[in-house]
């Protein structure tokens, strides 16, 4: 990627208009200052103080948090959350995103809200140090009205994206945003619109989804594939081709200190290495970088290699932000990318 075609594809970022519809998960990082260290009278059991707490839009939410990162002109969303203190928090932490339409964002009675609970332990000695975190899921099918409403959603908005992800988060399927109604009306649209870049990432595996862009990491293809080894960049190559083959749609499938590997659906294949690492890292974050820089490049008409090269760039900056979920920006990627800075 040349400085030309960077600044020619970031250039129409502030035009486009993406749409992300999955799991929206409120992260809420408790710093605890370890100097404030006590124990109970009453338990004798240690208490940690908390002396900050942050809350952000995760899951989906940093998906979208990377497009508001990259200046994307408008991120329309597509979720739920429950009416609950933490949901009244996420809607809150979502309003504070440049460029972010909530109209197709609901807040549900049926549901809990989806919440990481990250607890950061502070020494002032190095990084903050993740303890034990505390999730709140919901384990029970997603009412039919509501899975009804998401689908509704995709039908009327679809036609006017230039680009949609969908981000499946929920451990157990059809418990999150990601129905089977959901992924009709998905289908429905790859088909009216095939040259809409659709773009999925499923954390419980993409076995059930239509023909759309598969993005997955190595553990997610080994299990797709039902392998109990890792998969290495050749495989990763192999089994890229014949899906993209498959479904005649593009693949991109990232390999954590292996770069990255797209696949077109004529069967060709690029590998992408990863970037050096400059010191210590959290991954946490990384894959949904990836995905949103693949929206935008691919809605600014990118070639899969471009965008994965793009994506790649912009995991490199995600890794090394310590003790919250990142998101990079354009000047920070082309950093990565040693490219000149854009001419003011």
């Amino acid at each position: 990627m040349d400085a030309t075609r960077f600044r020619v594809l970031s250039a129409c970022y502030a035009n486009l208009r993406i749409g992300v519809i999955g799991d929206v998960c409120l992260d809420r990082y408790l710093e605890i200052d370890a100097s404030l260290g006590e124990t109970s009278i009453e338990t004798g059991r240690a208490v940690h103080n908390i002396t900050a707490i942050r809350n952000q839009p995760g899951a989906a939410g940093t998906v979208i948090n990377n497009l508001a990162a990259l200046g994307i002109g408008r991120i329309d969303v597509f979720g739920w959350c429950g009416l609950d203190g933490e949901g009244w928090e996420l809607q809150r932490a979502l309003a504070t995103v440049p460029g972010i339409a909530l109209s197709g964002f609901v807040a549900s009675a049926e549901r809990r809200t989806f919440a990481y609970t990250k607890p950061l332990l502070c020494d002032g000695l190095g990084p903050p140090r993740e303890l034990e975190r505390l999730d709140c899921k919901n384990w029970t099918p997603t009412p039919e009205s509501l899975s009804r409403e998401m689908a509704q959603a995709i039908r009327s908005h679809g036609q006017h994206l230039d680009a949609l992800v969908i981000m499946d988060q929920a451990d157990r399927p059809g418990t999150g945003v990601i129905t089977e109604a959901v992924l009709t009306e998905v289908a429905h649209l790859a088909t009216a619109r095939p040259h809409l870049p659709i773009i999925a990432d499923s954390r419980p595996g993409l076995g059930r989804f239509p023909a759309v862009i598969f993005k997955m990491n190595h553990h997610e293809l080994a299990r797709l594939l039902g392998a109990t080894t890792s998969v290495g960049v050749a495989e990763a190559r192999l089994q890229a081709a014949a899906m993209a083959s498959r479904n005649q749609r593009e693949v991109v499938v990232t390999l954590a200190g292996d770069g990255v590997v797209s696949a077109q659906p004529d069967g060709a294949t690029d590998h992408i290495a990863a970037h050096p690492l400059r010191g210590t890292i959290d991954v946490v974050g990384a894959g949904d970088s990836v995905t949103a820089n693949l929206a935008a490049a691919l809605g600014s008409g990118a070639s899969i290699s471009e965008a994965a090269v793009l994506a790649n760039a912009a995991a490199s900056v995600v890794i090394h932000q310590l003790g919250t979920t990142g998101t990079a920006t354009l000047t920070q990627i082309r950093a990565i990318l040693q490219l000149p800075p854009a001419a003011s």
